[in-house]
């Protein structure tokens, strides 16, 4: 029986452009504040690699009533939590706080949008780029497999597609970021035409419009971008691969396909067989390969949605510690041909959607990630009511669609592959 939600979903545009969505619920006195732009990595043109990543930092290096650093003192002061994130698709702001600390949390944000670049200098772009570029070492560089992400979307994408660098960017691009630069990137895409604000928790629709209002409704507008038409890419071909040999706890593999756009039942479908695959202990590879032949220590499997036409989905396959991947490699595609052959059982299928309901409901139930959730389906398929509707999509979902989709999209000739080997050390050095 499919799940039907109704969490209440108002929302309204305000003169300037910004889309305001707001989810009234009076559990408790808190207030989740998500701010999503319509801006991620795909959006920067060659020389600019990492800059939408750069500005979320920049973000927070102060504004016109507010100084560098004051934004994150002033809400944790009041008890608010502050983030913010950026992915391929979007970057978003968010804070959870106390209700009574609303107005705070929305002043700042409508400030920062309002004049940041005013307010930029040499001394804020420097200090961020370090930032990043520590970010970088401790999450890529310096961390097993760390730079695992980046050689994958350039084997699926190719480095000329817009998701064919990850958001970390070039450090060679974050070093040429000028306060000119930076500027320009936040007028064309800080804008809000460009912006959507959602609001979830103990305040009323009219309320929240009215703050909104208040503190956005005088900022400038512009016409919202509106983006070309999103161009799937056909599957691959030829097994693009890489190898990388470092000194890694264990060799490894990891294959990739280009999946569906997010959000089409072929994309959820996909998403399904790969937790069918690898998702979990009790998946078909940690079955096979961890359990029954012992010749991995480990495996996983995600599908990573992105709106531009084509999605992304990866397998990871771990060896044995001191041991090659060779007889877990030939394993793992034994059982990728038979998931794109013959696709799932009912069983497994049930269990996947089980899974996904929990993993759903579960983000639905806290304020900052249903926010996010909401802004998510507003900025990117302005449906935000699609959060009511998504379980019912996934649980709808067919054996016969899902075999069909794993035919199309899974096949493992339609891989890409990265090999991680094991650096051999003298054991006298």
């Amino acid at each position: 029986m499919p799940y039907r939600l109704n969490y209440p979903i108002h929302q309204r545009t305000l003169g300037n452009g910004l889309r305001v969505v707001v989810s009234p619920d009076h559990s408790v006195p808190l207030a989740a504040v998500n701010l999503w732009y319509d801006v991620g990595s795909r959006d920067e043109r060659p020389g600019e690699f990492g800059w939408a990543h750069l500005f979320e930092h920049l973000m927070f290096s102060g504004s016109q009533h507010v100084a560098s650093g004051e934004h994150l003192n002033a809400l944790q002061a009041l008890g608010g939590s502050v983030n913010a994130t950026t992915w391929f698709d979007r970057t978003n702001y968010f804070e959870t706080l106390p209700v009574g600390a609303l107005d705070l949390a929305l002043w700042m944000e409508a400030d920062r949008l309002a004049a940041l670049p005013d307010h930029l200098d040499e001394a804020s772009v420097q200090t961020q780029r370090e930032v990043v570029k520590e970010e970088k070492r401790q999450r890529y560089d310096n961390v097993p497999y760390g730079d695992a992400m980046p050689q994958l979307v350039e084997l699926v994408f190719g480095p000329d597609h817009p998701y064919g660098h990850t958001t970390i960017g070039s450090m060679a691009d974050i070093d040429g970021a000028t306060v000119e630069g930076a500027a320009t990137f936040f007028r064309n895409h800080y804008r809000p035409d460009n912006a959507v604000l959602t609001i979830v928790g103990d305040i009323t629709a009219k309320d929240a419009f009215k703050r909104a209002e208040r503190y956005f409704g005088h900022l400038p507008s512009w016409n919202r971008r509106v983006r070309p038409a999103a161009v799937a890419l056909a599957p691959l071909t030829g097994v693009p691969t890489s190898e990388v040999t470092g000194r890694v706890p264990a060799a490894a593999t990891y294959y990739a396909w280009r999946l569906p756009a997010r959000d089409t039942w072929a994309f959820d479908a996909c998403e399904l067989a790969l937790s069918v695959l690898g998702g979990g202990q009790t998946s078909r590879l940690h079955r096979e390969l961890v359990r029954s032949q012992r010749v991995a220590a480990g495996v996983g499997a995600s599908a990573m949605p992105l709106i531009g036409g084509t999605s992304f989905g990866v397998v990871n396959v771990r060896a044995l510690p001191g041991q090659d991947i060779d007889a877990a490699h030939r394993a793992a595609l034994v059982q990728i041909e038979r998931l794109s052959d013959a696709g799932t059982t009912q069983a497994e299928l049930d269990r996947a959607k089980a899974q996904f309901a929990r993993e759903w409901l579960t983000e639905l139930a806290r304020f900052d990630s249903r926010a996010d959730l909401i802004g998510a389906y507003a900025t990117l398929h302005d449906d935000p009511d699609r959060v009511n509707r998504k379980l019912e999509e996934v649980e709808r979902l067919t054996l016969d669609q899902v075999a069909e989709a794993c035919s199309a999209f899974l096949e493992p000739g339609q891989r890409a592959q990265l090999d991680y080997r094991q650096e051999v050390v003298d054991a006298a050095q």
